[in-house]
C-alpha cells in the first residue's frame, strides 16, 4: 500500500535515518502537515542515540518546490496572529534540524525553492545533482525569506544572500556549490547514491559523541572574537575530550593500529 504520510522516517539497524519529503505530486511542497511532520521527526531523532547519520531527500526526483500554493492561500485568510504562529512553527522546525546532534546531509535532486533551501542550509552537508536548480522565490510572491535567513546567511555569506535572496534569481548546482550552499555535485541519481555511501562510511568512522560535541562547539565558537577567553574555552573542550572514555578509546585505537569500537 502506498505511503501517504507527507513526511516519512526510515531507519536502518546500522544507525542511518532517511527523512523523506513525500508529496511527489506537489513536488514535495511545504504545508502545515509537512512542517509539523518534519518537526516531529527531528524531535524523535534528537533523542535517538542509535542514529548516527541523517539524510534528507524528496520523493519523486524533486527535493521541494517550497511553499504549497493552497497552503499559502489558507495563510492569506488567517489573522496576523495565526500567520505568526505558522511562521514560528516553520522557524522552530528548521532550528530543530540545525541543532540535531547527528551529522545531517541534504540529498538534492531537481528543484529546491524557498523554504526548501532553508532545509539544505541547516544541514551539515549537502550533495546536489547536475540538474538541481535553486531559487529564493519568496520576493516574487511579495514575501521575505526571513525564516530561512539565519541558516542561509551562515551557509552562503552576506554578499551572496544580498545577490540572490532579494532578486529571486535562479541558480544552478555549480553556483550553489561556489557559494557554499552545497558541498558536492553528483552526475546523476546513481552517482548521488554512491556519494551517499561514501559520506556514510566517513561518518561511521567518526565517534558519535565527538560529532555531537563538535556540532555544539561550532555553534558556541562561531562569530566570537578570538581572545584569551575563547582560547581558554577551546583548550578546555579538547582537554576534557582527551579524558573521556571515547577520547581514550580513540587514542588507544590509533596507537594500537586498530579500529575504534564505534567504527562500522
Amino acid at each position: 500500500m502506498e505511503n501517504t504520510n507527507p513526511v516519512i522516517l526510515e531507519t536502518t539497524e546500522e544507525g542511518v535515518a532517511f527523512v523523506i519529503l513525500n508529496r511527489p505530486d506537489k513536488r514535495n511542497a511545504f504545508d502545515e502537515m509537512v512542517i509539523s511532520g518534519l518537526s516531529d521527526v527531528f524531535e524523535t531523532l534528537k533523542s535517538n542515540d542509535n542514529i548516527r547519520l541523517v539524510f534528507i531527500k524528496g520523493a519523486g526526483g524533486n527535493f521541494s518546490s517550497g511553499g504549497d500554493l493552497e497552503y499559502m492561500e489558507r495563510q492569506a485568510r488567517h489573522s496576523a496572529e495565526d500567520d505568526e504562529i505558522d511562521a514560528h512553527d516553520m522557524a522552530m522546525m528548521l532550528n530543530k534540524l540545525y541543532k540535531l546532534p547527528q551529522y545531517t546531509v541534504a540529498l538534492v535532486q531537481g528543484g529546491a525553492y524557498g523554504g526548501a533551501i532553508g532545509l539544505i542550509a541547516a544541514c551539515n552537508y549537502a550533495i546536489a545533482t547536475e540538474k538541481s536548480h535553486f531559487c529564493f522565490s519568496e520576493t516574487r510572491l511579495g514575501l521575505v525569506p526571513s525564516v530561512v535567513a539565519p541558516y542561509v546567511l551562515e551557509a552562503i555569506g552576506v554578499k551572496n544572500a544580498r545577490a540572490f535572496m532579494p532578486s529571486a534569481m535562479p541558480f544552478d548546482a555549480h553556483r550553489a556549490q561556489a557559494m557554499g550552499l552545497v558541498q558536492e555535485i553528483a552526475i546523476d541519481a546513481q552517482d548521488l547514491a554512491k556519494r551517499e555511501e561514501i559520506i556514510a562510511n566517513l561518518v561511521f568512522s567518526a565517534c558519535p559523541s565527538a560529532i555531537t560535541e563538535t556540532n555544539a562547539m561550532i555553534d558556541e565558537v562561531k562569530d566570537k572574537e578570538i581572545d584569551a577567553r575563547l582560547i581558554k574555552e577551546t583548550a578546555k573542550i579538547i582537554a576534557h575530550r582527551r579524558s573521556t572514555e571515547d577520547g581514550l578509546e580513540g587514542m588507544r585505537a590509533f596507537l594500537e593500529k586498530r579500529q575504534p569500537k564505534w567504527a562500522k
